[in-house]
């Protein structure tokens, strides 16, 4: 089951569920739109290694926009802080900024119940794009969810801004045999 806009808006009110800053104007039929937050971040390196932290580069948006390069992943933020403890939240990328050619959290879209912060975003363009700080760009929808609730508390709680991969921390290394 999915909430509707007044029932988004409503456990907003209550503490089911926060987005902050809650801006009522955000509210769809079934889903709340995110905004852009200020700063990009860009890996620096050319092959970007998954047992290893990689460098990044912090670009901030000013007011007359930022363009963004096909063939560089861009990793942005949410402008809101959005997480619930009793709903499942899921992010798309708006079809309006898709229709740009701008694709939003292809990979990743569901968060877990108990996540507080602001979402990363994973921008990929396929023209170069001017985007601005502030713009709405995803929307989250919250499901209900069924069963016991195991609240999220991994690495990524109460993230602010957007947050580099952290997969290097979880990866095994396999070493090879000798024969």
């Amino acid at each position: 089951m999915i909430l509707t806009g007044p029932e988004i808006t409503q456990a907003a009110h209550d503490g089911r569920l926060t987005i902050t800053p809650f801006e009522p104007g955000q509210v769809n039929p079934n889903s709340y739109n995110v905004r852009l937050g200020p700063t990009l971040l860009t890996y620096t390196t050319e092959v970007i290694d998954a047992h290893q932290p990689n460098p990044t580069r912090a670009i901030e948006i000013d007011e007359s926009g930022y363009v963004l390069q096909p063939g560089e992943l861009y990793l942005g933020h949410t402008l809101e802080q959005v997480g619930s403890n009793t709903f499942v939240p899921l992010l798309f990328g708006r079809s309006s900024v898709g229709r740009l050619g701008l694709f939003v959290e292809i990979t990743a879209p569901i968060g877990d119940i108990g996540f507080h912060g602001q979402w990363t975003l994973m921008l990929s363009p396929i023209r170069p794009l001017k985007v601005y700080a502030g713009m709405k760009i995803g929307q989250i929808m919250f499901f209900v969810s069924s069963g016991d609730i195991d609240l999220y508390a991994g690495k990524y709680q109460a993230a602010t801004g957007p947050q580099p991969s952290r997969y290097w921390r979880d990866v095994p290394r396999v070493r090879a045999v000798a024969s």
